[in-house]
């Protein structure tokens, strides 16, 4: 049987985005051991990037070794017990899997269930808070992969301490895209994912956990019922910052020095900068799609993410078929719509390494041709690029 030989694709669906040659690079140096002393230096490395880039000064900031679904599944299972009541905001695919984790906890949940395409809203969340004693904690994802949605992380989290709350926040594709200040907008719990605007490899969670969450991991009455979640354990591998660590799991080595690379490669754009390019290429796209006729599903222009735009199928078009020619013609991927937006909805990611000029007017360009419309999107884009402030 041959070798697997993956194709080239422009990757601009929710993720993963593409990986740049530097980082790819790291993948294949030699394996060493995950004990071994170097490694361990790779570790504290890769810790302190992940604090620069969380914007924290949290100790407990490391990389899960697993995707960002294991990033979520560490803040339920060890901030959460049965006995407890957590306010979850559902605005989309992944507040429902927040939803899922609490019940599996058996905890109890209140429910705040938002409209698909709306941003979590504050005051329903303050009422809901005020109505219900006891809730220990509020959930809600910062920027919903889904919908392409952004809640207000900040005021969210600011009304969740008036009530003695502390908050779980879903940062997978926020991170690096967008304004994520965890520190100063006082985030308790965070977790995010390497394969979104990281570029990096998917399968690892960087999460990080406040003096709050510290506070109440400490005072925790049950066991918290996953092993390999159970930060107790896992930190005792990870914080391991004088070179004592304890064997915990067989860290995914190579998958960690892309991590590292990535990141700095990050810091080196610096992060403000990161945060400028989305939104720069993301008004490029955004003109151009309007000049193809598309609507943004996300009708509140703040709330856009600009790294995961959600747009509606213009009527007429076989959305199924374009993806597939986009894919086999032009080896470009974007993603479908989920649950009551599926064939409805295109959601066009702008990710990392996939946030170029190149990018955006490629898949302007290939839409043009397989639906008939022309370079009316390409020339909108290229206007904007002309008259816009921004960095590539």
């Amino acid at each position: 049987m041959p070798a697997f030989k993956a194709p080239n694709r422009i990757l601009m669906g929710p993720g993963p985005s593409n990986i740049a040659p530097r980082v790819l690079e790291a993948l294949s140096e030699p394996v060493i051991g995950h004990l071994d002393p170097e490694f361990s230096q790779l570790m504290e490395r890769v810790k302190h990037l992940l604090r620069q880039t969380f914007l924290t000064e949290n100790s407990l900031t490391m990389p899960v070794s697993a995707p960002g679904s294991a990033g979520m599944e560490t803040c339920f299972v060890n901030l959460i017990e049965p006995s407890d009541k957590v306010l979850v905001c559902i605005n989309g695919v992944f507040g429902g899997r927040m939803l899922e984790n609490i019940e599996r906890i058996g905890a109890e949940a209140v429910v705040l269930e938002q409209p698909w395409g709306e941003a979590v809203d504050p005051e329903r969340v303050r009422k809901l808070l005020r109505e219900h004693s006891q809730i220990c904690a509020l959930a809600f994802v910062h920027a919903e992969t889904s919908t392409g949605a952004l809640s207000d992380a900040q005021t969210l989290a600011g009304i969740a301490r008036e009530y003695g709350a502390i908050t779980i926040v879903d940062c997978v594709t926020s991170l690096a895209g967008v304004p994520l200040r965890t520190d100063d907008w006082g985030l308790d719990a965070v977790y995010s994912g390497t394969q979104k605007c990281l570029s990096c490899v998917p399968g690892i969670s960087p999460v990080t956990f406040g003096p709050r969450a510290l506070e109440r991991l400490q005072r925790r009455t049950t066991k918290v019922p996953s092993w390999f979640l159970d930060l107790n354990l896992v930190m005792q591998y990870w914080d391991g910052g004088d070179g004592a660590r304890t064997y915990h799991h067989t860290a995914p080595v190579n998958a960690l020095y892309a991590l590292h690379e990535a990141l700095v490669q990050l810091h080196e754009e610096g992060l403000e900068r990161s945060w400028a390019r989305h939104r720069h290429h993301h008004g490029a796209l955004r003109s151009g799609l309007e000049a193809l006729g598309f609507e943004f599903a996300v009708s509140d222009a703040s709330a856009r993410l600009p790294q995961l735009n959600a747009v509606r199928v213009p009527p007429g078009i076989e959305e199924a078929q374009v993806r597939s020619r986009l894919l086999s013609e032009f080896s470009l991927e974007i993603g479908p719509g989920l649950g009551p937006w599926a064939g409805e909805v295109w959601r066009i990611g702008l990710m990392g390494t996939s946030c170029t000029a190149e990018s955006v007017l490629t898949f302007l360009s290939a839409y043009g041709e397989i639906s008939g419309a022309g370079d009316a999107g390409v020339r909108s884009a290229g206007e904007y690029y002309e008259t816009a402030e921004g960095a590539d």
